[in-house]
């Protein structure tokens, strides 16, 4: 039964990400002029610091999807197996978006970014072990968050040749907010009420639904308002 749920789950999943990869015209990225002729250290530091404010504090979707990755499990390996699985794909389709390589609409990606929340929310609410899918569940959303990262990105746009620097510092940023959030998960939640026997019950059960609950809700505004 577990495993049929799971083949399905993963499915839906592939379908979502190859109907948000439909053909459509590349673009290249918006140019910052601002930071032009800026020194790189600048840059660096500019655009660490925006991929870091882009999780805290303003991407709330992006939390909820990390304190997600955290229920599964108590276990300090599940959680980085998955976080790494999400750091490797979204960096791949930031870079490949920012290239104009692939292109997806956030009419498309933001509804797909609320339902990756939602089913990582109802298989903490089925599974206490991680299972291999759940690692290309991860992956795959995490390609499609990589392009939300791209489209916030596009608004600032990147310097004239400073691409890898840009966009290797904006990734750094996002990964110590991603870090934080899985720190203060750690700190506040994991080590302090794993040992308890009705941890999941109390802990992993109700973040579970009301994250869930705010990722339906995302995703019907997403579709109803795009």
């Amino acid at each position: 039964m577990q495993k049929k749920k799971g083949n399905t789950i993963g499915k839906t999943a592939v379908m979502l990400f190859s109907f948000s990869l439909m053909t459509m015209p590349a673009f290249a990225h918006t140019i910052n002029y601002a930071l032009e002729k800026a020194p790189a250290g600048e840059v660096a530091w500019y655009y660490a610091k925006l991929g870091f404010t882009h999780i805290i504090p303003e991407g709330l979707d992006h939390i909820l999807f990390v304190a997600g990755l955290c229920l599964l499990s108590a276990r300090l390996k599940t959680i980085v197996w998955q976080a790494t699985a999400f750091t490797i794909a979204h960096s791949i389709t930031l870079a490949m978006s920012m290239k104009g390589f692939i292109v997806a609409p956030p009419a498309i990606v933001e509804p797909i970014i609320a339902l990756s929340i939602l089913f990582i929310a109802i298989e903490n609410l089925i599974f206490n072990q991680l299972k291999p899918w759940r690692i290309v569940l991860v992956f795959l959303f995490g390609l499609i968050h990589g392009m939300g990262f791209a489209s916030s990105l596009n608004e600032i746009g990147l310097p004239p040749g400073q691409f890898l620097t840009s966009i290797l510092y904006f990734n750094i940023g996002v990964e110590l907010g991603q870090v934080t959030v899985i720190t203060v998960m750690f700190l506040l939640l994991i080590i302090p009420f794993r040992g308890n026997v009705h941890y999941r019950k109390y802990v992993v059960y109700p973040l579970s639904i009301l994250i869930g609950m705010m990722a339906m809700w995302w995703t019907v505004e997403r579709v109803l308002l795009q």
